[in-house]
């Protein structure tokens, strides 16, 4: 079953998305930190690949992702994690290559987990409100949707990262 994806602005500032996923938070944390599971589904909308993911899975450590359009376009962001907490929290900062948010932006992502299903939600603090509104008119919103989607099929599947 897929959920639909929820985007909130709770503030001028930042954005929440929010999604159902039908497996356990376990399952779903490894999704989101084992590079192997990560270059399978955080690709973006059609056309799209993830060319480059390098994560340092540690308070402190690093992350790099470089997306690639079939145009030859890249789109990269690095960050760096501030708090990590298994199975139910990462906070990070991110900053794109070309910093069309206007600086560092910080991450939060909460998982939930009840009877077997995981509610994902990753609140995104920006610079300023129209940092905030350019990620959302970027297209943001529909690479996460569809990234989503082959998340789905990956958790279905059962994969594991052990």
């Amino acid at each position: 079953m897929r959920h639909r994806l929820e985007v909130t602005t709770p503030s001028d500032r930042e954005v929440a998305i929010s999604r159902v996923f039908e497996a356990p938070r376990e399952l779903v944390f490894d999704c989101w930190t084992v590079p192997a599971l990560l270059r399978r589904w955080m690709t973006g909308p059609d056309g799209w690949s993830f060319a480059v993911c390098d994560v340092d899975l540690r308070v402190g450590g690093n992350y790099r992702f470089v997306w690639r359009h079939v145009d030859g376009r890249d789109m990269g962001m690095t960050g760096t994690y501030r708090e990590i907490s298994r199975p139910e929290r990462i906070v990070s900062t991110e900053l794109f290559d070309m910093d069309w948010t206007d600086g560092e932006a910080r991450s939060t992502l909460v998982l939930t987990e009840e009877a077997g299903k995981t509610t994902s939600v990753n609140t995104i603090l920006y610079s300023s409100r129209e940092a905030r509104d350019g990620a959302i008119a970027i297209g943001m919103v529909d690479g996460i949707e569809a990234g989503y989607a082959r998340l789905d099929d990956i958790l279905a599947a059962g994969v594991s990262a052990k």
